[in-house]
């Protein structure tokens, strides 16, 4: 008599999960059938094949593992409620940014690591947002695409977030500039330490602000995709499984990571590239992937407040948490990360900021401003490419 209710339990979890398969996503049954390059880069790397495909196969297979970690992060945040769910999404909404990151930054490639943040940067703001509004307005045909007040008010919350990171990447140039003194990289880990504890604490008031005192301003009415893993009553996996895939997909990436990293000196030398240009460029193209085609989804349902919370939300998560998180952990690992990032990278970051918030804190938006943002992004990713 004891088998019969967990035969029962067993035979709808089964059914359960039948039904999640059928109602899965045509994006995310896609990215299911991407996992198949995981192996296959994991072989490669074993293998020490040639390093310009192991590092492409990498790249591929960090799209897919960072579309699942959203989702488990999306299936586990609906259960544990608002304040933990978002806190949770805050801190796993760039975990392949981080990941990377910090592989790289254990193998001492400071200037591809700082490259990459500025990349993501830059890529969240005008290629997300170019997306969204270009396919928004091409798809349902407006004259203008309006936003309502609270939207609008975020938006010129965002917008002043974004100078203030701004402002901190700034400032160690500034002191290369202005300062004559020998010893200037010392002057920068020490200003980095301070920045780093500044973002951090400003991250943590902005994430009490949004869950807390004005909740109001953030709620979203839809998600931006319900019929996907993570939406809401999709969710047949018990609230433990989704933690285990989680960490066990964290796992792998980290693998993953440590195969796209070592390859990659050698797949730049073979290309012949610059690390500047990887770093701003490709890398972040893999890592944002999943974010882009988010944003686009977004776009074609209507939804472009979500898809301008996804971009910028996205890009604030780099400046105000990975970046000091980073330049902390190199601290406790013997890697002295800075703020003192390329110069040219700064100046990318600058222009990519100035054009979204020229564009974003109106409150109405067209396909020509989705143009005029993905130009940019081509603009720059050319000049990223001839500079030496």
């Amino acid at each position: 008599m004891t088998r019969i209710p967990n035969f029962i339990e067993a035979e709808e979890e089964a059914l359960a999960r039948i039904e999640w398969a059928r109602t899965m996503s045509r994006k995310d049954r896609f990215l299911l059938q991407m996992l198949v390059f995981v192996p296959i880069c994991l072989t490669l790397d074993w293998a020490q094949a040639d390093p310009i495909i192991v590092f492409i196969f990498a790249g591929v297979s960090i799209i897919p593992l960072a579309a699942w970690i959203a989702n488990f992060t999306e299936a586990i945040a609906t259960v544990i409620g608002a304040s933990f769910g978002g806190l949770l999404n805050a801190t796993f909404g760039n975990a392949t940014e981080l990941i990377v990151s910090i592989v790289a930054l254990q193998a001492g490639m400071l200037d591809v690591v700082k490259a990459s943040l500025a990349g993501s940067i830059i890529a969240n703001l005008l290629v997300g947002l170019g997306i969204s509004f270009l396919l928004n307005g091409i798809w349902f045909r407006k004259k203008d695409i309006k936003v309502n007040l609270l939207k609008a008010n975020v938006s010129r919350l965002n917008a002043g977030s974004l100078n203030l990171a701004v402002i901190f990447l700034l400032t160690p140039a500034a002191i290369q500039f202005t300062s004559r003194t020998l010893d200037v990289n010392l002057q920068h880990t020490r200003l980095s330490y301070v920045a780093a504890i500044l973002l951090l604490v400003f991250y943590a008031l902005m994430l009490f602000f949004s869950m807390k005192t004005h909740k109001y301003m953030f709620e979203q009415v839809e998600d931006a995709e319900p019929e996907s893993y993570g939406g809401e009553g999709m969710q047949p996996m018990h609230f433990w499984t989704n933690v285990g895939l989680l960490l066990g997909t964290t796992i792998v990436l980290v693998f993953v990571s440590e195969a796209l990293v070592a390859n990659l000196q050698e797949a730049v030398r073979s290309l012949g590239l610059t690390d500047l240009f990887m770093g701003v460029i490709i890398i972040p193209l893999f890592g944002a992937a999943v974010e882009y085609i988010t944003c686009g989804i977004c776009a074609m349902k209507n939804k472009v407040d979500l898809a301008i919370s996804v971009a910028i939300g996205s890009s604030l998560q780099i400046a105000l948490f990975v970046a000091p998180v980073l330049v902390l952990a190199g601290w406790f690992m013997g890697q002295p990360m800075n703020l003192a990032f390329n110069t040219f990278s700064v100046l990318g970051v600058g222009i990519a900021v100035v054009m979204t918030n020229s564009v974003s804190t109106d409150g109405r938006h067209n396909w020509l401003e989705g143009v005029l943002l993905l130009m940019t992004y081509i603009m720059l990713g050319t000049a990223f490419y001839l500079h030496p």
